[in-house]
Parts: structure tokens; sequence; C-alpha cells
């Protein structure tokens, strides 16, 4: 029945397609920490432990026990014992529901490095500086890159024998090395910007002109490394379409009927616009990627701040919460580009598309 309606066919397709890739990266989030001969809890204690007395201790060990749903509980909430007094392991696939409860209820644990506070807390203070990071760079980028990409197609000559190879030089540099090199040119070599931070040490997040005049001056370095090269791969990708919708019948036509320039540039980035909104939705999870690296280069405190602080101390509690935090925006993303897609591509309208 929903065949007759092709738009709305290719939206629930691919948003089947969606909740089958959100269940494989859920499971296999549970996974990957209880992959290993011990459990997370025995590897973070062998690290912690050392200088505290037996009862804090079994305390702290029975509160990770609990936090992380390895072990079965009694009616009172105490963690049930065998006969020789060791901890009764928690059947996987209990532990595995338990978890999506969790999940589904919004609670992703407590930090063990960070103990007794809950990850959401930890994701809710970095979410911010990434967001405020990651969302101006990937809108700004992809409307610069494509608007660069189009110019440099449609103008050809001098202009795009400079923006086409800056383009695919920016776009071949890898994150990690171009915000390395920002730093050791404009931080280390011209002192323009701090190095590492998202602001001066010697203040404190408020709303107050000082603090964001500062956390202004710390973003300019990771804003650009990340920009940069997000504009020159959309307009390399821009140019190459352009320069396919150029040689089309129906421009032709256009110019041999004396339309106006500016509306032959109008249909021909409307209909190059498509195959980038498909590049858009199957870059995010790198953009996503590049934007952590780069936090970590810069130490800039967001998300891959505390993503490489949770690995180095084994904090898995928190290294789960921010990677399905991660898959979910990356799906809902690429979803989102697909229903623009599905209302906006001729051939999805058509029936073609969703065949």
């Amino acid at each position: 029945m929903l065949k007759r309606y092709p738009t709305l066919y290719y939206i629930s397709s691919r948003a089947v397609w969606y909740f089958i890739t959100f269940l494989a990266a859920v499971t296999i989030n549970f996974l990957l920490p209880r992959l290993g001969p011990a459990n997370p809890v025995d590897i973070i204690m062998a690290r912690s432990a050392s200088g505290l007395d037996t009862k804090t201790a079994m305390e702290k060990e029975e509160a990770y026990l609990k936090g992380f749903g390895l072990v079965e509980l009694n009616k009172d909430g105490s963690i049930l014992r065998d006969a020789s007094g060791k901890p009764v392991q928690s059947p996987l696939i209990k532990q595995f529901f338990n978890y999506v409860k969790m999940c589904l209820k919004g609670d992703l644990g407590t930090s063990f490095l960070n103990y007794p506070k809950k990850v959401t807390e930890i994701i809710a203070g970095a979410i911010p500086w990434t967001l405020a990071l990651q969302i101006p760079t990937i809108i700004l980028g992809w409307i610069f890159g494509n608007i660069l990409g189009a110019l440099a197609a449609y103008k050809r000559g001098v202009f795009d024998g400079v923006i086409f190879p800056s383009a695919l030089l920016a776009n071949s540099v890898p994150f990690f090395a171009f915000g390395m090199l920002l730093v050791y040119i404009f931080a280390l070599q011209f002192n323009l910007f701090p190095a590492i931070g998202g602001y001066a040490q010697d203040l404190m997040p408020a709303f107050s002109w000082e603090f964001l005049s500062s956390a202004a001056y710390y973003y300019v370095l990771p804003f650009f490394s990340i920009f940069l090269i997000l504009a020159g791969g959309q307009a390399t990708g821009m140019r190459s379409m352009c320069i396919y919708e150029l040689g089309t019948d129906y421009i032709k036509y256009a110019k041999w009927l004396g339309m106006k320039e500016h509306k032959i540039v109008f249909y021909m980035f409307r209909n190059a616009m498509l195959p980038q909104l498909t590049g858009l939705a199957l870059s995010i999870g790198t953009m996503v990627g590049g934007a952590l690296i780069t936090e970590m280069i810069f130490s800039y405190p967001g998300l891959g701040m505390s993503m490489l602080t949770a690995i180095q101390g084994n904090d898995y509690p928190l290294i789960q919460g921010i990677t399905l935090l991660i898959t979910v925006s990356v799906l809902i993303a690429n979803f989102s580009v697909d229903i623009l897609i599905g209302f906006l591509d001729p051939r999805v309208k058509a029936g073609i598309g969703s065949k």
C-alpha cells in the first residue's frame, strides 16, 4: 500500500534499516567491554584500589558491580552471593536487557573515574562545547564549500585554478595533522592563539563578557581546523557535479534560449545539490570523528576530551555512554538527510529511488 506513495515508502524503508543499524550498534556497544577475560570492574579496581582499606575497597567494588549491572541483586538491592561469598554473575542476556532498559530511561550508568557522578551529568557538561564546535563548522563548511565549488565550475579560468587545488589539498589532509599544523604555526611560532583549552584557566564558566570573549579566542583554531577541511571536501565534490550539469542538454538549451545567467546557475546548483546532500549524509560520521580528534588535540572541553580521559582510565560506562550518543546522533543526522532527499529528489517522487 505504501508503494502508492513513493516518498513515504522510501522514508519508511530507510527508517527500518536505520532501526536495525541502531540495534546492532547498541549490541556491539554493550559487548565490547565484556569481551575480555576479566570484567571491567576487575580492571578498574586493580588500578584504583591501592591505598584503600579492605572495607572501602569492597564497598567501592560492590558499587561498581551494581552500577555496571554485572551481578544478581537481592530484593533489598544488595548483591547476591554464592556459598563461598563471591558475587553471583548475572547472565549476559539479562545484563543486555538491563542495559537497554537503563538506556531507555536515560540512565547511562555511573562513571568509574568520577564516582558517584552519573555519565549523563558528565555528557551534559561536555556536549554544549562539542555542539558549539561542530554545528557551525558543519553548516558553514557545507554552505561555503558548495558555493565555492559551484563558482569554480562555472567561472573556470584563474578562479578555478586557485580554488580547486586549494580545496583538493585541504580535503586530503587528516583532521589531526591539520590541527597540529595550525597549533605549530599560529600558537607556537607566532603566538597569535592559545594552543590548548577552551577558555582561560583562571576563569570559571559563566554567562559573562569576560568568559565568552575568552572562549571565542580559544575557539578560533579548533574551528578552522575542521571548517577548512570540510569546506575543501564539499567544494571538490560540488565542482565535479556542476561540471557534469554544465554539459547536460538542458543547460545547453537554456543558454541557446538566451536565459539569464543567474537562472542557469540556479538550476545547475539545485540539481548538483542532491548528490551533495547524499555525500553530506555519508560524511557526517567522519565529521563527528574528526571533531572529536580535534578536541583531543586542542584539549577542548567537549566529548572528545571526555572520551580520551575515559579510555585512559578504563571508565567503561562513560565510554559506552559517549559512543552510544555519537551513534544515535550520526543515525539521526543521516536519517534527516534521507528524509530531505525523499522530498527533494524527483526520482524518489516518481518511485524510481524507492524500488
